[in-house]
């Protein structure tokens, strides 16, 4: 399978007659956080205007979104009567509520736009936001790196038949953006899978401290790890750096993990202690 970015034909789409974005489209995004901040001002150059849903934002998403020249509507109801293709971009455990309230929004609309779901989520998850929305005008995302202000960092994974129309979107932009063909899932399963590394694994390594220090043997298994070639005081900054204040947001994108390996016979104990110890570390609750 050919995965260049930002190109689908119809060949890749698995559908001869795939959903195209009218040139200069509307794009709201829902929601302008550090992520959807950056996925809106990468837009920028190809939309008519990025726009976003103030009611119910904070002060913080209200400014940051400011800041980056997003155009402002009252609510969701507008965004959804306005926009071409809307992008979700929230709490992985919010992903679902978003797609309701976005279906909701839509009743009564005969031109559905394109829905773009770019959460951490299980297949399971944006195959059933397809089964609400309408399964062509869904695209699978995947964001794997940080918010991109600069190409190379960061990738866009997308599938399902529209996925090329919204790869298209970001061509030229800090978002690498490229195509898995039609099938929703597959995005979200790279994502599970690649998830599994970078937050599973080194939720390892808080737990392993927790323990040490409950055993009274801290620095003994330091200096153990030590002669194994193994900084556990390294390893511990670089997970705490990285979990920080999303800690409870990585619990969501554990949860989610673990629903896509357990549907596929697979255990799921990895994804679950990790949103657990997540989960602890949120609260201040791990020892």
């Amino acid at each position: 399978m050919d995965h260049d970015a930002g190109v689908s034909d119809s060949g890749d789409s698995g559908d001869s007659g795939r959903r195209a974005v009218r040139p200069r489209p509307v794009i709201g995004i829902l929601h302008p956080g550090a992520m959807g901040v950056a996925i809106g001002s990468a837009l920028k150059p190809v939309a008519g205007a990025v726009i976003w849903a103030a009611a119910g934002r904070s002060q913080t998403t209200s400014k940051r979104a400011e800041l980056a020249d997003l155009v402002g509507v009252p609510d969701l109801a507008e965004l959804a009567r306005r926009a071409d293709v809307i992008i979700s971009i929230c709490p992985p455990h919010a992903a679902r509520e978003v797609a309701d309230q976005v279906a909701d929004a839509l009743a009564g609309r005969a031109d559905r736009p394109i829905f773009v779901d770019a959460n951490a989520v299980a297949p399971g998850t944006v195959q059933g936001i397809g089964a609400l929305l309408g399964e062509q005008q869904v695209v699978d995302g995947a964001v794997i790196g940080p918010p991109a202000w600069e190409p190379g960092r960061t990738v866009l994974w997308l599938s399902g038949r529209a996925a090329g129309a919204v790869a298209e979107l970001f061509s030229g932009s800090p978002f690498e953006a490229r195509t898995l063909g039609p099938e929703l899932g597959t995005a979200s399963g790279l994502k599970a899978c690649f998830a599994l590394q970078s937050k599973a694994l080194p939720a390892i390594w808080l737990e392993i401290d927790a323990a040490a220090r409950v055993f009274g043997v801290a620095g003994e298994l330091r200096g153990e790890l030590a002669r194994a070639g193994v900084d556990l005081a390294v390893e511990l900054d670089a997970v705490r750096e990285r979990a920080g204040e999303n800690a409870w947001r990585w619990v969501g994108e554990m949860d989610e993990a673990a629903d896509a390996v357990a549907a596929l016979g697979l255990p799921d104990g990895f994804s679950r202690a990790a949103a657990e110890i997540y989960r602890r570390a949120a609260e201040g609750t791990l020892p």
